[in-house]
């Protein structure tokens, strides 16, 4: 089960993120700086007990009046990733477990496959800031086999759209692939208590705050058969 550390970051994931985002092809912000504000997500276990994992949604206010809202998934890793420089959001001292380096988990193949793993309803959403608390209003769905599971990353593309993540599920050369859609602008469905499956494999919803304190709920990613 997650564990949160109640705990200082120098300098705070806020503080990187506000650097980092602006360089990302889906900011919404133009040239100006973005000056960003927690306003919720949830966190997903590595089986291996190793990388932090969490689904963060940040809200921009420096846009419009009514903000835009992000999604970052992020991995905290105690040593660099190989061949992930350019995922790099940055690093911080952690008060307790020490250096960490964060990265832009689309990148992250231990983000991706339990990502995959809460689609299919093999993983379970963990509170965002609460230790050993599981997260019942994040929503997973997989309209295929149940037991499907990411056996590569192949790539990532980004575009002004969000981030697009091909990966393979099963061994090559007949591997099937599937690409992970992640919506990094988040587009809230005030009205509606539960997100339908937008595409016909899988989707992951989940709420976050808007700035005037209202409850939004919006689909995070969704999941299709690769083109072929």
């Amino acid at each position: 089960m997650a564990v949160v550390h109640r705990t200082t970051m120098n300098p705070t994931k806020v503080e990187l993120l506000s650097v980092w985002l602006p360089t990302q092809p889906w900011y919404r912000g133009g040239a100006r700086a973005a000056t960003l504000a927690k306003a919720g997500g949830f966190r997903l276990d590595d089986p291996a007990g190793q990388v932090g994992i969490e689904f963060m949604v940040a809200t921009d206010m420096s846009a419009t009046d009514r903000g835009v809202s992000y999604l970052l998934p992020l991995t905290y890793r105690d040593a660099p990733l190989d061949d992930a420089g350019q995922a790099l959001v940055g690093t911080s001292e952690h008060g307790v477990l020490g250096r960490r380096w964060i990265y832009d988990g689309a990148h992250d193949p231990v983000l991706v496959a339990q990502l995959l793993a809460l689609m299919t309803g093999e993983a379970e959403p963990q509170a965002q800031s609460e230790s050993d608390s599981a997260d019942a209003s994040v929503e997973g769905h997989f309209a295929g086999a149940a037991r499907v599971a990411m056996a590569g990353l192949v790539a990532v593309a980004n575009s002004p759209h969000g981030t697009d993540i091909l990966i393979g599920t099963g061994p090559a050369p007949t591997a099937a692939r599937l690409t992970i859609h992640l919506n990094r602008v988040l587009c809230p469905t005030l009205d509606e208590p539960a997100v339908p499956a937008p595409r016909p494999l899988g989707h992951v919803s989940a709420p976050w705050l808007l700035p005037d304190g209202t409850s939004a709920r919006g689909v995070f990613a969704v999941a299709d058969n690769a083109p072929s």
